[in-house]
């Protein structure tokens, strides 16, 4: 696997410089295009790694899997009179189809449903970022992970977008909270800075049943791992799922900070980060290793 890993990244390595680090977050666009990193984590505790895989770096919207996990945990299907699980077909910040819908999001990963989850789990949690962090450094077993400050306040200065949206389903009456404290407990999570390891370290209960090694509890049923996976596999990549889907083939979720994960049922968990984003906001090196892995493994699960 240690030299399957190698050889991938070799092949996708001239795809770097082909795309753009995200431009809109000012920090995130300082960040070094020219890395690449992969880590394949196993149910059984088997690690395997090549190129900058204990690198940290944002991981952006992957953490509205781990947001989404929470609010299952404490308000289980009741989540889902707020907000859908379909995909949505429109970018990722879409306005027009959450004025359409009268302010219920399609789907928790888009940035409207990622804000209701963090609605409902500001009503929960005393102190939403710390739990937050407690919760991904349970799932990692790094009890070193933090947010990136200078990365929070960076996407909290240019949050009108996401701040539109919120008070728009306010208007609807679908946001329950004050907008601003929740976009500050939503940008803390979008910081968080983990690695390739970590991450694929962190996802692996969705591999697992829900059960979590590194922690020893049971984060989700199997059941609501299965729902989890069904909607990283229809809506988790923005609006190339069914792209993804078509060339990898698994559960997955990116982030605009250069990582995707991706999820291989009862095996494995896979985490690629390289910060160079293609016109859809997927990392592009990164979507060419997964289906590179996915394709000479036979892991797709269609």
């Amino acid at each position: 696997m240690h030299d399957l890993l190698k050889q991938i990244l070799e092949e996708v390595h001239p795809l770097i410089g082909q795309g753009t680090v995200a431009q809109y977050i000012p920090a995130l666009a300082r960040v070094a295009p020219d890395q690449l990193g992969i880590a394949v984590y196993g149910i059984d505790g088997q690690l395997f790694s090549a190129g900058e895989a204990n690198m940290p770096f944002s991981i952006q919207s992957i953490s509205k899997v781990f947001s989404l996990c929470q609010a299952i945990q404490h308000s289980g299907e009741d989540i889902w009179q707020r907000l859908g699980h379909e995909p949505s077909g429109q970018a990722f910040n879409s306005l027009v189809q959450l004025e359409f819908e009268k302010g219920r999001p399609r789907n928790p990963f888009i940035n409207a449903g990622a804000l209701v989850i963090c609605d409902i789990n500001e009503s929960r949690f005393a102190a939403p970022t710390l739990s937050m962090r407690d919760f991904v450094r349970r799932l990692s077993g790094n009890p070193q992970i933090v947010a990136d400050r200078v990365v929070a306040e960076s996407e909290y200065q240019h949050r009108a977008r996401n701040a539109a949206m919120a008070y728009l389903m306010q208007s609807f009456g679908n946001f329950h909270n004050d907008v601003e404290t929740v976009l500050r407990s939503y940008f803390s999570h979008c910081a968080l800075s983990m690695s390739c390891v970590d991450l694929a370290k962190a996802f692996c209960f969705l591999a697992n049943d829900g059960f979590c090694k590194h922690s020893g509890e049971q984060v989700l049923s199997a059941r609501q791992t299965q729902q989890v996976n069904s909607i990283m596999a229809t809506s988790g990549l923005y609006d190339e799922a069914g792209n993804f889907a078509y060339r990898v083939g698994l559960p997955g979720k990116s982030g605009v900070g250069g990582g995707i994960v991706a999820v291989v049922p009862g095996q494995y968990t896979i985490c690629v980060w390289s910060p160079e984003l293609n016109a859809a906001g997927n990392s592009l090196a990164g979507m060419k290793a997964l289906e590179l892995l996915s394709e000479r493994i036979g892991w797709s699960v269609f």
